[in-house]
């Protein structure tokens, strides 16, 4: 008995929309459905799962664009993120004419989150960390047990968040991501919003923005 995922790019912005599930019941929450809802009801559909939940990390359109549709057509509880981000939701609607997409329903999440909380999917459960800076309401899904962390836009192969949209602050992302994810173990490999998977320990030795050395 294990979590299990699978990375789904959605969006002209490539959005890696993340599907995970308890292997023993195949029930399913899926994390940061931005857009193409149809890609990804074919990928829960050709795994057998049951979709149980919404997860959001943070409330940025390519993360949270299919939010309502979603929980709206599948009837699913939204969980997250913390309600620092209720004001990107509000702007859902503007940040889809912004950035061209299709328009996205307004929402109203069932559960917001707070750092410290556990979300579950089946017989799996996952820890929550409020990591803001990229959005004052962002959180991380973390699983100790097959360490793996969920960060969303916090940080990436090389990179970190951007800072310079309303509410995001560069010093309080540096120190959410020292403060919250580097304990969690050089060993443990996160799946970022964009591009390809690392480990907090290789970010630690090479990534320019957060290095040790």
């Amino acid at each position: 008995m294990t979590l299990r995922y699978q990375t789904i790019p959605v969006t002209a912005f490539q959005q890696n929309c993340s599907l995970v599930w308890c292997d023993e019941t195949l029930e399913a929450a899926v994390i940061d459905p931005g857009g193409d809802l149809p890609r990804i009801l074919a990928a829960v559909q050709q795994r057998g799962l049951t979709l149980k939940a919404i997860w959001l990390t943070h409330a940025h359109i390519d993360h949270a664009g299919g939010t309502g549709q979603l929980a709206r057509e599948q009837a699913l509880p939204i969980i997250g993120p913390h309600t620092g981000d209720q004001f990107w939701i509000d702007g859902l609607a503007k940040q889809s004419q912004m950035f061209g997409f299709p328009p996205a329903e307004r929402f109203t999440p069932t559960r917001w989150l707070l750092d410290g909380d556990s979300v579950s999917i089946g017989k799996q459960t996952l820890q929550v960390r409020h990591c803001p800076g990229h959005t004052p309401g962002h959180v991380v899904f973390y699983s100790p047990e097959i360490q793996r962390a969920f960060v969303g836009d916090v940080l990436f192969a090389g990179g970190i968040g951007r800072t310079d949209f309303p509410g995001g602050d560069h010093a309080t992302l540096i120190a959410s991501i020292k403060q919250r994810l580097w304990p969690m173990g050089d060993a443990t490999v996160f799946i970022p919003g964009h591009g390809p998977e690392s480990s907090f320990g290789e970010e630690r030795r090479s990534n320019p923005y957060v290095s040790e050395r």
